[in-house]
């Protein structure tokens, strides 16, 4: 997995320009550890706990802007976490991560009150997407721009209502597409393998081939390229980019 380069999407940070903080909960060493990368290249400062009372502990002494918090843990669940969090006084929001067939009615319950929740596997793109939105709506962290629109050149897309255009056109497109079209847009002018593409916008266990990336990026031309002069780019033998027409 490529970290290396930083994204060139606005940061999110405290007022003192202090990084965000983010505590990640989860008894799975590996997925943490994803989901830790994922979140320090976005600038973010970065905590991991394997069970709930250790994430107990990082809560008091770390104090995070957000937390990852896994529902199934070897000691305490995620909801009693959540519950002695609340109880120690902490408002801080949280992103429950939960299995696709095990959704409790409690924590939809819960992220009705402002916190929100993903299945697994999920999408590193989904999830931090998710992630800004609540640290945004937390108004614990200010970003560079509060604009939800990203732009390159005429191609306009916007985080929270999903919406996406080119000039006057709304584009429409489906999930995947969106997130595909997402991770280009925030990278604009990069060159982005397939490698980088498929662990950032695919679930992290997809066990599939590389060729769907090239399936998903001929769906983005056929919507957005055929609107005008081609924006998507093919850097044979390296990947993908997107940059404005000159």
């Amino acid at each position: 997995m490529s970290y290396d380069d930083q994204t060139e999407s606005p940061r999110l940070t405290h007022p003192d320009g202090s990084p965000v903080r983010a505590l990640v909960v989860d008894d799975e060493p590996s997925l943490a550890d994803l989901v830790s990368m994922a979140l320090r290249y976005e600038g973010w400062e970065v905590r991991t706990a394997l069970t709930g009372q250790e994430a107990l502990a990082h809560g008091r002494e770390f104090r995070p802007d957000i937390v990852v918090l896994d529902i199934m843990l070897p000691d305490l669940d995620g909801l009693e976490v959540l519950r002695r969090l609340r109880a120690d006084g902490s408002n801080v929001p949280v992103l429950f991560l939960t299995a696709k067939d095990a959704v409790d009615d409690r924590v939809v319950g819960l992220t009705a009150g402002g916190d929100d929740y993903v299945t697994k596997p999920f999408s590193l793109e989904e999830l931090v997407a998710r992630l800004r939105g609540l640290i945004r709506r937390s108004a614990l962290v200010v970003s560079e721009r509060s604009d939800p629109e990203i732009r390159v050149g005429d191609l306009v897309l916007n985080e929270e209502s999903y919406e996406v255009r080119r000039g006057d056109t709304e584009i429409e497109l489906t999930a995947t597409e969106f997130e595909l079209l997402r991770y280009l847009m925030r990278n604009p002018r990069r060159v982005l393998s397939k490698a980088q593409i498929l662990d950032r916008v695919w679930s992290y266990d997809f066990g599939g081939r590389s060729s769907i990336v090239e399936i998903y990026i001929s769906y983005l031309r056929k919507k957005i390229d055929t609107l005008g002069p081609a924006m998507i780019h093919t850097v044979r033998g390296v990947g993908y980019l997107i940059k404005p027409v000159a």
